[in-house]
C-alpha cells in the first residue's frame, strides 16, 4: 500500500465509482475526468481530501488538481479504479460529448492554436528583444540604439529576425498543419498547402497595398492573382480545413490499391486553386473586417468601455474556454495594423489574477498548506499562466477572483485610453511588456502597476469586510 492509496481510493468512491468514468488522463498538475454523469461526482468532499487542491470542469472534463504529484497519484488511481490508460487526444474527443456546439468550436480552435503556442511565445520574446536592443534609444544621453553603436548587437538584432518572419510571416505554414492534424489528414500534405501560401514565388501579403501591379497566373480563359498570405490566420485555417474535407471523403470511396497515388493529387491540387481563387480572398476579407471593428471599438471615444469589458470578463473567459478566440484575432490584428491593442489586455488580466493570490498569501499566510499552491500559483500567473491562480485559490474564495478582475478592468482602461499597443503575442504576466511596441512601454508599467496594486488592495478590503460572508480560515 503506498502513501496514495487511502486518498486513491476515497476520490475513487466520491467520484461516482468505475462505472462512472468514461476516460480519465492526467496533466502536468491535474486528474482529468470525463463521467458518465458529472452529477454524480461529490465536489465538496473531493475538495476536502488532504492531496486534493480544488476542483473545476472546463471542454466537458472534471479535473481535480492534485499538484506536482499528479503522475504518481494516477498510476495509483488507474490500477484501484480499474481503469484503462488513455490519451490527452481520446479525452478531449470523450469530453466532447458533454459540450454544446460553442463549446465544440472554441474547442477545435483551442486544438489548432496550442500546438503553436510554443512557436509563438518565442517569437513574440525574440520581437521585444529586438524592440530593446534595435528601437529603445538607451545609450549616449537617450540619443542611440544599442544596435547603432555596436556591430555586435545589430548582427544579433538582424540574426534573430530570421527566427522571428519564420514565426510570425510564415505563420499559415503551422496553422494549415494544425489543422490538417487536428482533423486527422495528412500532416505533410498541410505543410505544402501552407507553403503555398506564403511561397516566394507570390507578391508578399504586405506589398500589395502599394504594389503598383500584381502578378498573376494567365489560364488563357481566367487568370489568377499571384497573391501571399503570410500571417494571415482565417484563409490558412479555411484552406487545411478544405483540405481535410477532400482527403478524408477521398479515403472513403478511392480503392486502397490506388488512394496514396490519387488521394493526395486530388486533395491537395483542387486546394491549393480554390484557396487563391476563393478561400484565400474571401478569408482575407473576413479578417480585415473582424480586425477592424476591433480596432475601431478600442480607438473609438467608447473605447474605454470595450476595454472595460473586455478586461473584466477576460478572466471567465478563460474558465469556459471561450479565450482561444481571441488569438485568432490578435494575430489577425498584427497582420493587418502591424501591431494589436487586445494583447496587452490579457498580459495585465494575468498580472492581476497573480496579484490577487499574493495578497492571499499574505491574509493566509499562517496556512502552510495552501502556500504550496498559492506561491507557485502566483509566480505561473506572473509569467502568463492563470488557471494553477484561477482554480486554486481565487475561485475557491470568490472575492480574490472579483477583485483580479476589476483590477483587470482599471488596468485595461488605462491601456487602451494610452493606445498601447503589441508588436507580438505569446508573452503574458510580467515578460508582456518585452512584446509591447517602445513607445507604449512607459504607459504599459503604469498599466501593469495598476494590475499589481487594484487587485491586491480590493482583496484586502474584501476580505476584511467579508465579501459574500466568505470566511478566512487561518491555521
Amino acid at each position: 500500500m503506498s502513501k496514495y492509496t487511502e486518498t486513491a481510493q476515497d476520490l475513487l468512491k466520491y467520484i461516482g465509482s468505475s462505472e462512472n468514468i468514461t476516460v480519465v488522463t492526467h496533466c502536468a498538475t491535474r486528474m482529468r475526468f470525463v463521467l458518465k454523469d458529472p452529477g454524480k461526482a461529490d465536489v465538496e468532499k473531493i475538495k476536502a481530501l488532504k492531496l486534493v487542491k480544488g476542483t473545476f470542469t472546463q471542454a466537458g472534463q472534471f479535473q481535480v488538481i492534485i499538484g506536482n504529484e499528479v503522475s504518481t497519484f494516477y498510476n495509483e488511481f488507474v490500477k484501484i479504479a480499474g481503469v484503462s490508460d488513455t490519451s490527452k487526444e481520446e479525452a478531449k474527443e470523450a469530453a466532447k460529448q458533454n459540450m454544446n456546439v460553442l463549446q465544440r468550436i472554441m474547442a477545435h480552435l483551442a486544438d489548432i492554436f496550442t500546438p503553436l503556442i510554443p512557436a509563438i511565445v518565442v517569437g513574440g520574446l525574440i520581437l521585444g528583444f529586438r524592440n530593446i536592443i534595435g528601437d529603445i534609444k538607451l545609450l549616449e544621453d537617450g540619443t542611440k540604439t544599442i544596435i547603432e553603436v555596436s556591430q555586435f548587437w545589430k548582427g544579433v538584432h538582424s540574426f534573430l529576425w530570421l527566427i522571428g518572419e519564420a514565426i510570425f510571416h510564415f505563420l499559415p505554414v503551422g496553422i494549415t498543419w494544425a489543422v490538417a492534424r487536428k482533423m486527422g489528414a495528412t500532416q505533410i500534405l498541410g505543410i505544402v498547402l501552407g507553403i503555398t501560401l506564403v511561397s516566394p514565388q507570390l507578391l508578399n501579403a504586405y506589398a500589395v497595398a502599394n504594389a503598383k501591379e500584381i502578378p498573376f497566373w494567365d489560364f488563357g480563359f481566367a487568370q489568377v492573382q499571384m497573391i501571399g498570405y503570410q500571417a494571415q490566420v482565417i484563409p490558412a485555417i479555411l484552406a487545411g480545413l478544405l483540405l481535410s474535407f477532400l482527403e478524408l471523403r477521398l479515403r472513403k470511396i478511392v480503392p486502397n490499391a490506388i488512394s496514396m497515388i490519387v488521394v493526395p493529387f486530388l486533395a491537395l491540387v483542387p486546394t491549393v486553386l480554390i484557396a487563391h481563387t476563393i478561400l484565400g480572398p474571401l478569408g482575407w476579407q473576413i479578417g480585415s473586417f473582424i480586425s477592424h471593428v476591433v480596432h475601431s471599438g478600442l480607438t473609438s471615444s467608447f473605447g474605454w468601455l470595450f476595454a472595460a469589458v473586455f478586461g473584466f470578463a477576460y478572466a471567465p473567459l478563460v474558465i469556459t474556454g471561450l479565450h482561444h478566440m481571441t488569438n485568432a484575432i490578435d494575430l489577425q490584428l498584427m497582420s493587418e495594423l502591424g501591431g494589436t491593442n487586445l494583447w496587452p489586455m490579457i498580459a495585465l488580466s494575468n498580472i492581476a489574477q497573480g496579484s490577487a493570490v499574493l495578497a492571499m498569501i499574505y491574509i493566509n499566510r499562517k496556512n502552510e498548506e495552501e502556500k504550496q499552491i498559492s506561491i507557485p500559483a502566483t509566480i505561473s500567473c506572473y509569467l502568463g499562466v492563470t488557471e494553477p491562480a484561477m482554480f486554486g485559490i481565487n475561485l475557491k474564495y470568490g472575492y480574490p477572483f472579483l477583485a483580479a478582475m476589476i483590477g483587470s478592468m482599471a488596468a485595461a482602461i488605462v491601456s487602451v485610453g494610452s493606445d498601447v499597443m503589441a508588436n507580438s503575442i505569446g508573452v503574458g504576466g510580467l515578460p508582456g511588456i518585452l512584446s509591447i511596441q517602445p513607445q507604449h512601454m512607459g504607459m504599459f508599467a503604469i498599466s501593469m502597476l495598476v494590475a499589481i496594486v487594484v487587485p491586491m488592495i480590493l482583496t484586502f478590503a474584501f476580505a476584511k469586510a467579508n465579501v459574500g460572508n466568505l470566511s478566512l480560515k487561518r491555521k
